[in-house]
């Protein structure tokens, strides 16, 4: 079983992972907690392609910069596809870049991992065309207070009351290709990796490629699309996910242009 947890993992601090017992967790945080923050600093945060499009969104800054200023690669190992993961501010305890003392300067924007928190989320790659099993399980930190309060959350409570159930469902269709078991995936070559990173992070220099190579004669897109990808980061983050499941797993997704069209 390949497992990949898209979740936070902290540096020095003690933590743990327990499964979530009889379904339900306790949990809060909140403003008047002595460790309000303490879990923003020394992450491991691995990024996914939508929560690149919300904060590069919110702060208005084009997908090139915004890698360049605030993600650096991973380099654990996890994965065999390139994955990045926030730069932390390097002073102190290593803050995230986006905490403050009143709390996350983006919130309503802040990473799905931040969202599932205290939870972690990881799948089972499943067999080519099949999606693998998704499950969650508590990080337990040892500095955190939060699991001492008395609120009751199931997990479906959980994911909607911090909107982690509408990221995961954006994020789906990439953690099923970086999750697969596909027997391509040992033919990958250095090209496809490029592409994975590209399409995957840097949304503005994809659409680039999209419409200034031969991307749209090759394939059958309507023109309402068309239209819509031109402006939407959404739209355009569905069409690169279907790609490159055409492209690296051979998934049916996408329609190749008849011979002379």
């Amino acid at each position: 079983m390949t497992e990949m947890a898209l979740s936070r993992s902290a540096g020095s601090r003690e933590e743990g992972f327990r499964p979530i017992s009889g379904g339900k967790l306790r949990f809060l945080c909140h403003k008047d907690i002595s460790c309000f923050n303490r879990c923003c600093a020394d992450l491991r945060l691995i990024l996914t392609p939508y929560d690149i499009l919300r904060i590069k969104r919110r702060l208005g800054l084009r997908s090139d910069r915004f890698l360049e200023e605030y993600t650096v690669p991973d380099l654990s190992g996890g994965s065999i596809f390139p994955m990045v993961r926030l730069k932390m501010r390097q002073e102190g305890e290593r803050p995230c870049p986006f905490v403050s003392r009143e709390g996350c300067t983006i919130y309503d924007d802040r990473p799905g991992a931040c969202r599932l928190y205290p939870l972690g989320r990881a799948s089972s790659g499943g067999p080519a065309g099949m999606r693998g099993v998704e499950f969650y399980f508590i990080v337990d930190e040892s500095h955190c207070l939060g699991f001492g309060e008395s609120r009751e959350w199931t997990v479906e409570e959980w994911l909607i009351d911090q909107g982690a159930a509408h990221y995961n469902e954006m994020d789906r269709e990439w953690m099923e290709l970086v999750t697969s078991r596909s027997p391509r995936l040992n033919q990958l070559t250095e090209d496809k990796l490029k592409m994975f990173f590209m399409t995957s992070y840097n949304l503005d220099r994809f659409r680039e490629f999209v419409f200034q190579s031969r991307f749209l004669k090759a394939f059958e897109i309507r023109g309402e699309e068309i239209e819509r990808i031109s402006e939407d980061d959404l739209r355009l983050m569905q069409l690169g996910m279907r790609w490159l499941k055409f492209a690296i797993l051979g998934d049916d997704t996408l329609s190749l242009r008849s011979t002379g069209s």
